[in-house]
């Protein structure tokens, strides 16, 4: 049986570019795999097969596009687009049908990309779940809140998809998934046309199967063809091996997990040193909280006060916590990420990239809850460009993963590492 769902997002383009596989095929092949899956999965809101087939044999049919020409792509349920609904994960959009694209998805579209639907995303990117399970083991919650598009790329189902991050939301589903998650730094892909519910915190990235595709996927979508990587990394990154404040949250199988990169690392070659943020970086996951509810809360003005009853609980207690911050809350815990920002180029002056834990342990069984996003609210509160690789299994054969860090712009030379990182821990695709 044909398995060209089965090729990385860069395999697959340069097979395309070279005419030795079809879009049409590679597309075929994915579909089958949704169609065999997706009743167990429920990765998808939305799919249009015969709209995608329409477009994979339109390019087959004329030359390569852009970057992604013919490479099937998944949407988050957070992104507008012109010819499929967009609920945002809530009932009061369930039938919203925007006029437009996503300014993202207009790129990706423009180079060459094959939407082939919408996936599931938790209500408007926070923490109430939708109907996705954990591919890897289906009584297991994939994350959230990008839970569908991780679930769709570690089931074979799409080589390439959509996330955005405003705590944990592309790290965590790409670690408990399995795959790999990429959150650029803050602003770098345009947010224009998602859903917005944290101003400061919002980050459009992407999850694949391994650290090249990732960089494929957002080089395309930003221009900044200095992202892509087109054969092994030589390089050898200086590691910073960062527990950070929240260590004693991890549970054995993730302690376990990162102690054994920093050795492994060690010993191809890296120089492995452990790094201690300095002591105001103690209060940034408190901030992260601060600043992500008062601002959603503020985002969603228009939902609470016109739907509210079409919240839920999750929701209404979010809002409602986020209302009863002060502005001298808020304001302090923005002082508090200001000075901490000042003081990341430091904590990079002897390391090219921070090692540090994705998550407290495997993915929590049942699909109720999403997961703690602990270990991940401090680099978007930073605004670093971070890359989740997975490394090893848990006590449950569910995947365990590593972060690595990088400094802000510094998305380049992140991904490198993180490449050069995943091949000595975890292989690629």
């Amino acid at each position: 049986m044909s398995s060209l769902n089965r090729l990385s997002a860069t395999g697959a383009a340069r097979k395309l570019a070279a005419r030795e596989i079809t879009a049409e095929a590679l597309l075929a092949d994915c579909l089958e795999r949704i169609a065999e899956r997706e009743a167990d999965v429920h990765a998808w809101t939305f799919l249009d097969s015969d709209a995608a087939m329409r477009r994979a044999r339109a390019l087959d049919a004329q030359g390569p596009t852009g970057l992604l020409h013919g490479l099937p792509i998944a949407v988050k349920d957070l992104f507008d687009t012109f010819d499929m609904p967009s609920s945002y994960g809530s009932p009061i959009y369930a039938k919203h049908r925007p006029a437009w694209d996503a300014a993202s998805v207009a790129v990706a579209r423009a180079a060459g990309a094959i939407v082939v639907g919408k996936t599931v995303t938790t209500e408007f990117a926070t923490f109430h779940p939708g109907p996705t399970c954990n591919p890897r083991n289906l009584q297991h919650t994939p994350g959230g809140s990008s839970s569908g598009s991780a679930a769709a790329v570690a089931d074979w189902m799409v080589p390439l998809a959509f996330g955005t991050q405003t705590a944990g939301s592309i790290v965590r589903p790409a670690a408990y998934c399995g795959v790999v998650g990429y959150k650029p730094t803050f602003g770098t892909v345009t947010r224009v046309g998602v859903k917005m519910i944290s101003d400061t915190l919002d980050t459009i990235g992407a999850l694949a199967r391994s650290v090249p595709d990732v960089a494929l996927f957002v080089a395309a979508l930003t221009e900044r063809r200095e992202l892509l990587i087109d054969g092994p990394t030589a390089d050898v990154p200086r590691i910073g091996l960062c527990r950070t404040y929240e260590w004693n949250r991890a549970q054995p199988e993730m302690v376990a997990a990162l102690e054994d990169a920093g050795k492994r690392l060690r010993a191809a070659g890296a120089s492995v040193r452990d790094v201690t943020l300095p002591p105001p970086f103690a209060g940034l996951v408190e901030a992260q909280k601060t600043i992500m509810v008062s601002e959603v809360a503020k985002s969603l003005a228009y939902e609470n006060f016109t739907h509210r009853e079409q919240l839920s609980v999750d929701m209404t207690r979010m809002i409602d916590a986020g209302l009863a911050v002060s502005p001298q809350q808020y304001d302090a815990a923005r002082s508090l990420a200001r000075t901490c920002r000042a003081m990341v180029p430091e904590v990079f002056s002897e390391f090219d990239v921070l090692l540090a834990p994705s998550t407290a342990g495997e993915a929590p069984a049942g699909i109720a809850a999403t997961g703690d996003p602990l270990f991940n609210r401090i680099w978007t509160l930073l605004h670093m460009p971070v890359v989740h690789v997975p490394v090893a299994n848990g006590p449950h054969g569910l995947p365990v993963g590593v972060t690595v860090a990088g400094a802000v712009g510094a998305d380049r030379a992140t991904l490198r590492a993180a490449d050069w990182i995943h091949a000595r821990l975890g292989g690629s695709e």
